[in-house]
């Protein structure tokens, strides 16, 4: 089994994807509090507990005291990944979305382990059957067509993201969750079912539930 604490920082780097206007819910949901602690606090919790250095890609000036802060030039999520692919040279970068904050450490060090095994473009999650377009580990070769995509217009994460990968002629590599729970290579520190870990809190109601399942598994 994959241990959160095994580093897998030698050449990959993890960004929290922080940008967007948090109009469903109302207030800045980086800082809005799960437990105690905002959720900008639990993203880079979640990429440390994989050994991987920490960068904030998007949102406002006020999250620099966080971690250091990237400007996506408010081009939503696909321009905090290619503002962060130019930003380092080492060869995967990491990212999570701010608004999931029930993952595990393990997860992203598995998929990094998975993305440098298959030499993808691209590797992904999905769960339920549902591709997730986040977390995910991006090889930063892509960058120049992750650019072409954003300066086309195409917003589209997970469409510019496969887009590249053909490009490249690099697989896009998907992983079902569920199985590798069940092959016994992960499992949620708190067990928290797998389908659960992605839920996104993006509304006063998501974070109700969230707030429900930490009450419940006691998720820290």
């Amino acid at each position: 089994m994959i241990s959160a604490l095994d580093s897998v920082a030698e050449d990959a780097v993890g960004f929290v994807l922080a940008g967007g206007r948090s109009s469903r819910m109302g207030s800045d949901k980086a800082l809005i509090e799960l437990d105690g602690e905002p959720q900008i606090v639990r993203a880079l919790n979640i990429l440390r507990g994989a050994g991987l250095s920490l960068t904030i890609a998007g949102g406002g000036f006020h999250l620099s005291a966080y971690a250091p802060l990237l400007d996506d030039a408010g081009l939503g999520p696909l321009g905090g990944i290619c503002a962060a692919l130019a930003s380092t040279t080492a060869a995967h970068g990491v990212f999570l979305s701010v608004d999931m904050p029930l993952l595990p450490p393990s997860l992203i060090s598995l998929i990094v382990r998975q993305a440098r095994i298959t030499s993808s473009a691209v590797t992904c999650l999905s769960a339920s059957g549902f591709a997730q377009t986040f977390p995910c580990v991006v090889l930063r070769a892509v960058l120049p067509i992750l650019q072409k995509e954003l300066d086309a217009g195409n917003k589209g994460c997970f469409s510019a993201l496969r887009a590249a990968a053909t490009a490249l002629h690099k697989p896009f590599t998907v992983l079902a969750v569920e199985n590798l729970v069940q092959a016994g290579q992960l499992e949620h520190p708190r067990s928290l079912p797998a389908a659960l870990w992605f839920l996104n809190v993006n509304t006063p109601s998501d974070l109700e539930r969230a707030r429900s399942l930490v009450a419940v598994y006691q998720v820290i």
